[in-house]
């Protein structure tokens, strides 16, 4: 069985180094997907993800090569006329930095940028989890997420 608080701290290390912290695209392994992934010891992560403004992906992490967590996600600019892509990006890679800087990518937050308001709230843990995070505009939801994901136990 995993190490529920490590796999914990790995996720957020791979989140952090990777959309948020920029790290560098890999090959496919889906033709069109966009990928990019992290590794450490026996650790391995893997964001593969299609489309830009509107788009779907999942994260999965191996240890020793078996996956032993997983999560999917999809999401879209909903008032184009409020926030673009970029501004949206914007507002989520500063508000999850804040967030992993915390120790964690579950649990809820509330992030004000000048770009707009990001609101994330999860129910669960790293074992099992759904959540749905957006960004605020004038009042207005403009951007929507949702994913949900846990453990892949054999």
């Amino acid at each position: 069985m995993v190490d529920i608080a490590m796999l914990n701290q790995f996720v957020v290390e791979a989140k952090a180094a990777t959309y948020v912290g920029g790290g560098v695209a890999r090959a496919p392994c889906r033709p069109g997907a966009h990928d990019i992934g992290f590794e450490r010891g026996d650790w391995r992560y893997l964001d593969s993800y299609f489309g830009g403004t509107d788009f779907a992906g999942q994260e999965v992490v191996w240890l020793a090569d078996e996956p032993v967590w997983a999560m999917n996600y999809f999401g879209c600019v909903i008032a184009p006329d409020l926030i673009d892509g970029a501004a949206a990006g914007t507002v989520i890679k500063t508000a999850l930095s804040a967030m992993y800087r915390e120790g964690r990518f579950l649990g809820g937050m509330e992030f004000d940028h000048p770009f707009g308001r990001y609101i994330d709230l999860s129910e669960g843990g790293c074992e099992r989890f759904i959540g749905h995070e957006c960004i605020m505009v004038d009042g207005q939801k403009a951007y929507m997420l949702d994913y949900r994901g846990g453990l892949v136990i054999p």
